[in-house]
């Protein structure tokens, strides 16, 4: 999926210390969890990250709820940016749009999404699948479904410097492995989890999983990694519907308890600076800069072959430069 806002937020994101928000705006975005137990033999020091409404599109657009990147905290290990939506009745129509720098990770709860690229990929994908995208140097896609109840997530990878130029590549895997424990099933989307690794190509040391929740579950973790959980649906006492939950690193296990379905997003801290903007993911404003007029000149990121409509343009670079700032502030 796409950003579709018109006029985007430049995100500046490097590696930095973990530490409290220190303004007013700053605090309302990471808002410390209430009350909830520590685990693993780690204090607890948990952020609610509330996200921001966005709307997908014209005025019967998708709206989305976008938790990263956020005002506070910019990325959980290499994910940095989570939009999620639904369920509500909605046709996604995303036109083709350029990427770089990044992998792009689909995954539903309800319904289904037909996924285009400039390789000449046609894959839909319903829910329990994964859509794997690696921008790499560049590549461009488009996204759309019928009128259907859609409820999902799209979350981006940033690819490390020695990785972010490899060459464009699609993923669709249609069966993921299962970690079964007491009171939870997890779903491996990317990475490891308790021992179980996705087929999914990664670049980082990370993990994505979905957690179906039935009853008291202890998750493990690892230590050495920051995580996210995001509830999908049903209700899980530590997880409140809508915020992302940081969780810091140093925790070996998380309780859950309920019954619900839960996003766990996880990595070790990104040690490198990254300019955010649009749709690219770079180290400079003048490398975003030169993806943009690429993206705008057709050169660069190929054509998306059955997509009935024009590409989406570029919006207009902010007045001032791009500069990376703190990773987190």
């Amino acid at each position: 999926m796409s950003n579709l806002e018109r006029d985007p937020r430049e995100i500046r994101c490097t590696a930095g210390p973990a530490g409290g928000p220190a303004t007013e705006a700053e605090r309302a975005a990471a808002v410390p969890a209430p009350d909830a137990p520590a685990e693993g033999g780690a204090p607890d020091e948990r952020e609610v990250l509330i996200g921001r409404e966005v709307p997908l599109g014209g005025p019967r657009a998708m709206t989305v709820s976008r938790t990263l990147p956020g005002v506070h905290r910019r990325m959980i290990g290499a994910w940095c940016f989570v939009d999620a939506y639904g369920p509500q009745l909605a046709t996604m129509r995303v036109p083709p749009h350029p990427h770089t720098g990044l992998q792009t990770v689909s995954w539903l709860v309800e319904g289904e999404v037909l996924h285009r690229d400039s390789l000449g990929t046609l894959q839909e994908i319903r829910p329990g699948q994964l859509n794997l995208m690696t921008a790499g140097r560049g590549i461009s896609h488009s996204e759309e479904s019928p009128q259907t109840v859609l409820h999902g997530v799209q979350l981006w990878v940033a690819l490390p410097g020695e990785h972010r130029h490899t060459a464009p590549a699609f993923e669709h895997h249609p069966e993921l492995p299962v970690l079964d424990g007491t009171g939870h099933r997890a779903r491996v989307l990317m990475g490891a989890l308790g021992g179980v690794t996705s087929p999914a190509t990664a670049y980082t040391p990370l993990v994505g999983a979905e957690l179906a929740i039935d009853g008291a579950a202890e998750v493990p973790l690892e230590p050495g990694f920051e995580h996210g959980l995001l509830l999908l649906d049903g209700e899980v006492a530590e997880v409140e519907r809508g915020p992302l939950v940081y969780v810091p690193p140093g925790r070996t296990s998380i309780r859950l308890s309920g019954r619900g379905r839960v996003l766990l997003i996880g990595g070790e801290p990104f040690g490198e600076e990254i300019v955010m903007w649009w749709n690219f993911v770079g180290r400079s404003h003048e490398e975003v800069a030169a993806y943009r007029k690429e993206w705008m000149d057709g050169e660069g990121f190929g054509v998306v072959e059955g997509f009935d409509g024009a590409p989406l343009p570029a919006p207009v670079l902010p007045g001032t430069r791009l500069k990376p700032r703190g990773r987190v502030r």
